[in-house]
């Protein structure tokens, strides 16, 4: 998807909003260096035409309190599916970017059309009670491997076990426009690239990926393999992974390692940790496992890292005991101000590819 901006001073408040939020006239004024008469042209622009509005006060200072401007949430929705060789994870988000529905399901994927038959059946169903389907701009699926979205070709997947592998034939069944991308680079788009500036996101579900963000971009690499971090060796000769190798990160850090290769719910793991002491022994050498690897990247990128995925949701109440492991084997930063918690629990990878929508929609405002 791409297209050429219509208007800067409009797309500029609006991609301000989307990644920002809610902000005074004023503050839009200040934030993007333009006039106040050009911001109130545009924004009352933008107001009747039913994509941005009020959003109430500003706390106050002292002073008279500013009114917020602030993206419609009804005015536009997405949809997002994350895909993965157990799973289908569905969510409906609105224009601001917040999940309004979601939905988790156990299906072993499968390259027979009645799998994607299956699926364009599911997703129609999840949406028609939520929203209008004439509001929806389209649907993202994220996937576990390298995508050239180009000729919109699987090129490598070694968690669904396909190689060059078309994807048209699951684009067709969409009555609606459809955007595909990594699980990993999807959960960074999540995060909202241009507010973060420079940054690398650590995917810690089933399969372990990455994503690195520079200067507010994605940064895919030459050949879209940027931020495999999932198959960085950690310990050489070590645990067999499933792309072949022994001792790679995945092994050792992805969600799998807590849910038995999947055969258990992760939320049942996590809740049996103050009760179970295996599973409390189990999670203490993940922390220390993953404390290594954020070491590693630290090394590395000397950039923000932001820990998502399915186990980054849970990892705020972990943050003290994970960074008394991370300073024993990084001595060069004397705080962890670097480490960040993803801005979504669940479903990540989905918000963030359905989000996408959003920001090539206000290049055409």
């Amino acid at each position: 998807m791409t297209y050429q901006k219509k208007n800067t001073t409009k797309y500029n408040i609006l991609d301000y909003m989307l990644n920002n939020g809610n902000i005074s006239k004023a503050g839009l004024s200040k934030q993007l260096n333009i006039s106040m008469p050009t911001v109130l042209s545009n924004v009352n622009e933008l107001m009747d035409k039913g994509i941005v509005a009020e959003m109430g006060e500003s706390e106050s200072t002292g002073g008279r309190k500013a009114v917020l401007i602030g993206l419609k949430k009804d005015y536009r929705y997405a949809l997002g599916i994350n895909i993965t060789a157990h799973h289908i994870g569905m969510v409906l988000v609105n224009f601001c970017g917040e999940i309004i529905k979601q939905e988790h399901t156990r299906v072993k994927f499968d390259t027979d059309l009645s799998y994607y038959s299956n699926l364009a059946g599911m997703a129609e169903g999840f949406c028609k009670t939520e929203a209008s389907l004439n509001k929806i701009l389209g649907v993202g699926i994220s996937l576990p491997g390298i995508i050239n979205q180009n000729e919109k070709i699987l090129v490598k997947s070694h968690a669904l076990q396909l190689e060059n592998y078309s994807l048209k034939i699951m684009e067709q069944m969409f009555n609606m426009p459809v955007y595909f991308e990594n699980d990993a680079n999807a959960a960074m788009l999540a995060e909202n690239p241009r507010k973060l500036e420079n940054s690398v996101y650590l995917s810690l579900n089933n399969t372990l990926g990455g994503a690195v963000c520079i200067d507010g971009t994605l940064f895919t690499g030459k050949n879209r393999k940027a931020g495999e971090f999932g198959h960085m060796v950690l310990f050489p000769g070590g645990r067999k992974c499933y792309c072949g190798k022994s001792g790679c990160a995945d092994a050792y850090c992805a969600a799998s390692v807590l849910t038995n290769g999947g055969e258990k719910k992760l939320e049942d793991f996590m809740e049996s940790i103050s009760t179970n002491p295996d599973a409390a022994s189990i999670w203490d050498g993940y922390l220390e496992n993953l404390a290594i690897l954020i070491s590693n990247l630290r090394m590395s990128f000397d950039t923000d890292i932001i820990l998502g995925g399915d186990v980054g949701g849970y990892l705020p109440a972990y943050m003290v005991e994970l960074g008394r492991k991370i300073f024993k084997y990084n001595l060069f930063d004397g705080d962890l101000s670097y480490l960040k918690n993803c801005s979504y629990q669940k479903e990540t990878s989905a918000a963030g590819v359905a989000k996408q929508f959003f920001r090539e929609l206000i290049e055409t405002i």
